[in-house]
Formats: structure tokens, C-alpha cells, sequence
């Protein structure tokens, strides 16, 4: 949610912000022309998941410690001042952000970089999903907002959040642009899903595998892309459900949609193609008719499936995947 508010500098913001909603107008509300004028004029008031803060229009320099934010950048095409490193290897940014790979690095998702970041003098810093704990400590530098997204709703917050920075950065055409292609996207899937038969959701990490369901981090492939649960109730902790080979052949699905966490992180470990082939998973009737879906983890885990270019990259790859089996 956007709202103007006619300051100049940060500190009068905060006093003409306790005037209260008198003052202010609904920024999404006002017509384009009204809109400009408001920005024109500013500042605003964003209300975020960790409370409201009062942002210049337009930030200049704008620092982003969140990937999914980071994502929905790109996609505006939004330049950053800096950029959080995404491993302790110091890998290169993932594809969708590799056009911020030579911005300053201010820390990395867990642990900012506090002393860089104020010595960059920031307008605006964007916290959100890993770094969200850092909130507090960080409006202490520059006005933060907190983009960490609802995940029992999750298309709806990432739509919201893409808006609200769309919004922010007068970027409204491009950003309704986006989200109007993602609800075509998954009106199609969910045509192709209603017919699919069952699917699990798992995770492989060091030799090991857990399952998700339902209202889970990854139950979006359920909750809204219609994928019918071989399991209706599993442990939707952030970790999942720690399962067996022969949990999976036991369920049965007839799709296996599976992230490799392993090779999302850049980690030495086995493969999950190969981790899978044995012979209680062969057993299944997603391994019998090859509707084993090796899902994208930079987009699933990395970016956390809710940055626009990831939520549309994966509901293209599962509509492409359900539509070959339909042949």
C-alpha cells in the first residue's frame, strides 16, 4: 500500500506522518495523472510486513538485501547501489540477477554489512525473507521496508509486493504487465493440473529428503496451481517432513516434482536424478511413466518462488511438463 505524503526530508516525515490519514491519499487509487503529481511531490508511506515506513518517491540509492526483491527489480528494470553476496563461496548472482553482479556487495542475506551500507548513504534499503531479522537494526541506517512475502498466500503477496514497488519506482504499466501474463500462466496450469492426477513435493539435501504439502513453503505447486496432493497433510515446518524411499513408493504419486537443494546452493553432493534411482522410487507410478519433474532450484529455493521472473519461469515449467504428458 502506497500513500503520499507532501515532506521534504526524513526528519519532517516522521512528524507530519502523526498527523494521521487525514493527510494522506491512496497512491494506487489516484489516476495516472494524479499519481505523478503526487510523486512528484516526495515522499510516501509504504506499508510492509514488518510495519509503514515514509520513502522518498523514486529512491535513488536504493540497497537490496532480499533476492526475491531483487528478482522483481530486474524485472522493472531497476538499477541497485548494492546487493547482498548469495553464498559464502561468493558465487556470481543468479541468472535473473546477473545484471547486478558488479553492484557493490553489502553483506550477504544472513549478515549485512553494516558499515558499508551506511557509508553508502542509502535512500531506501529493502530487507525481506532471510534478512528480514535485520529489519530493526537496519531503519536505524535509512528508511527500510520489509518485502518478506505471505506464504499462505504467496501469488497474491508477490503481486502485491511487485505493485507496490512498481508503484514506488514508476514503473505501474511494466508491473501490471507482469502480473496480468502470471494470472494467464496459471489459469492454463490449473486447466492442465485439474486433470493431472497426484503430485509430491520433495526436497534433496545431503543424502537425505524431505517431503512438503499444503501450506508449506513449496505448497504453492497445491494451494494455488491446483496439483492434487498425494498426501493431504504433511509437516509444513520450513524444513518439511523428513521421509524414506519407501515413503515415496508407499504414497505412489504420479508426479514426483523435485528440487535438488544440493545443486540450488552450489554444493558438492549427489545428484537428485541419482539419489532417486533405486528401486522402491522405480516402484511409483510417477518413476513408471516418467512424471519425475526435476523443478528449477535457483527459482524454487534460491528465490524462494515468489520473485515475478521466478513465478512465471515455474509455472511455464510445470505447464510444459503436465502438457507433455497430456499428448
Amino acid at each position: 500500500m502506497l500513500t503520499h505524503m507532501n515532506t521534504a526530508t526524513f526528519p519532517r516525515r516522521r512528524a507530519i506522518a502523526a498527523l494521521g490519514a487525514a493527510l494522506t491519499l491512496s497512491f494506487a487509487a489516484l489516476p495516472a495523472q494524479a499519481q505523478a503529481q503526487a510523486q512528484a511531490k516526495g515522499s510516501v508511506q509504504i506499508k510492509h510486513a514488518s510495519g509503514t515506513t515514509t520513502v522518498p518517491v523514486n529512491p535513488k540509492k536504493v540497497i537490496v538485501l532480499d533476492a526475491t526483491s531483487l528478482d522483481n527489480l530486474a524485472a522493472l528494470d531497476v538499477a541497485v547501489a548494492g546487493v547482498p553476496t548469495m553464498s559464502t563461496t561468493a558465487r556470481p548472482l543468479p541468472r535473473q540477477l546477473a545484471r547486478f553482479d558488479s553492484a557493490p556487495k553489502m553483506g550477504t542475506l544472513f549478515e549485512p554489512d553494516y558499515e558499508k551500507i551506511h557509508a553508502a548513504r542509502p535512500d531506501l534499503i529493502i530487507v525481506g525473507g532471510r534478512s528480514q531479522a535485520k529489519y530493526a537494526q537496519l531503519t536505524k541506517i535509512a528508511p527500510t521496508i520489509d518485502m518478506t512475502v505471505d506464504r499462505t498466500n504467496l501469488v497474491a503477496s508477490a503481486k502485491n509486493n511487485l505493485t507496490l514497488l512498481g508503484g514506488l519506482f514508476g514503473k505501474q504499466a511494466r508491473a501490471l504487465e507482469l502480473t496480468r501474463k502470471l494470472d494467464t500462466s496459471i489459469a492454463t496450469l490449473r486447466t492442465q493440473s485439474a486433470s493431472a492426477g497426484t503430485g509430491l513435493v520433495i526436497l534433496t539435501t545431503g543424502g537425505k529428503m524431505s517431503a512438503y504439502g499444503p501450506g508449506s513453503r513449496f505448497g504453492v505447486l497445491h494451494d494455488t496451481f491446483g496439483i492434487k496432493p498425494a498426501v493431504a497433510k504433511l509437516d509444513t515446518s520450513n524444513h518439511g517432513q523428513a521421509i524414506s524411499f519407501e515413503f515415496i513408493q508407499k504414497t505412489n504419486p504420479d508426479w514426483l516434482f523435485v528440487i535438488d537443494r544440493d545443486a540450488a546452493i552450489g554444493r558438492e553432493g549427489t545428484a537428485a536424478a541419482r539419489f532417486l534411482d533405486n528401486e522402491l522410487v522405480r516402484q511409483s507410478n510417477a518413476w513408471k511413466n516418467k512424471r519425475v519433474v526435476y523443478l528449477d532450484g535457483l527459482n524454487w529455493y534460491t528465490l524462494g518462488s515468489a520473485g515475478i521472473t521466478a513465478l512465471q519461469e515455474n509455472v511455464d515449467q510445470l505447464s510444459r511438463a503436465l502438457g507433455t504428458a497430456g499428448r
